[in-house]
């Protein structure tokens, strides 16, 4: 029984980071990312698996040491886990993708700031054992790849009509009839455009999942901006909620 258990959790984890509080579609979350480095598929392909990677090893090790790390100290400590981390990424993308990683640049150390890997570490590894804790990394990792990388494979087809750098649309060429690219899609407005649209998505998706009587449970928590529901006595937005529900 424990096993079955533990085994419906990790699924359960699994599909509330790809689906129901996916963090690019859903939550919103790493925006700065998903909006500069998705100029490609393979950009985006890059960042999300380099973050997922992060966030595994970064969820296991706090999960390993919840007990240990004093609360007084909790975010510098979960700050030092995840820089030894992206430290460890950054050198082996350095030596063994360089053309991903002069394309990624600085976004490869900003992963450190991240707030899917610090939000994951402060609500869910810091509480929950380790194997469940890897789980809910490899989800939120694989939910935050998707959504970077079908934004990329728009903005790139649009663009420059490729995929993964391959060409799939013949250009116009000396006249000759093909496809004119819509350079407005890799630039940064076409970010916003090609995220609004897959948002728009997202949430037809979820109503209609509502009307079949099968609604995708809200997201609920810090990550979501829902203080009510957040059961961290120590954040400053649930001190701020409890002094505001006092006051009514």
């Amino acid at each position: 029984m424990a096993k079955e258990s533990l085994g419906g959790q990790c699924v359960e984890r699994l599909q509330n980071g790809i689906i129901k509080e996916n963090p690019t579609l859903i939550l919103m979350l790493g925006m700065c990312p998903t909006l500069a480095v998705t100029t490609s598929a393979m950009n985006g392909l890059g960042m999300g698996l380099s973050t997922t990677i992060v966030l595994v090893m970064s969820n296991m090790m706090i999960s390993l040491l919840r007990k240990v790390i004093p609360d007084g100290v909790r975010m510098p400590a979960f700050i030092v886990v995840v820089a030894s981390f992206v430290t460890m990424i950054q050198f082996l993308m350095e030596g063994f993708t360089s053309d991903l990683y002069e394309s990624l640049g600085l976004y490869i150390p900003l992963i450190v700031v991240n707030c899917i890997i610090l939000g994951r570490a402060e609500s869910y590894a810091s509480k929950n054992p380790v194997i469940p804790s890897i789980f809910d990394g490899i989800g939120m990792g694989l939910g935050f790849t998707c959504g970077l990388t079908a934004i990329g494979i728009f903005r790139e087809i649009l663009g420059a009509g490729q995929i993964f750098g391959a060409q799939i649309l013949p250009l116009a060429e000396d006249g000759k009839f093909g496809y004119t690219p819509i350079t407005i899609f890799v630039l940064a407005p076409g970010a916003f455009f090609v995220l609004a649209t897959l948002v728009a998505i997202m949430n037809i998706v979820r109503d209609r999942a509502e009307k079949k009587g099968k609604p995708l449970p809200a997201a609920q928590g810090c990550l979501a901006g829902d203080c009510a529901s957040c059961h961290n006595s120590s954040c400053g937005g649930h001190l701020y909620s409890s002094e505001k529900k006092n006051e009514s």
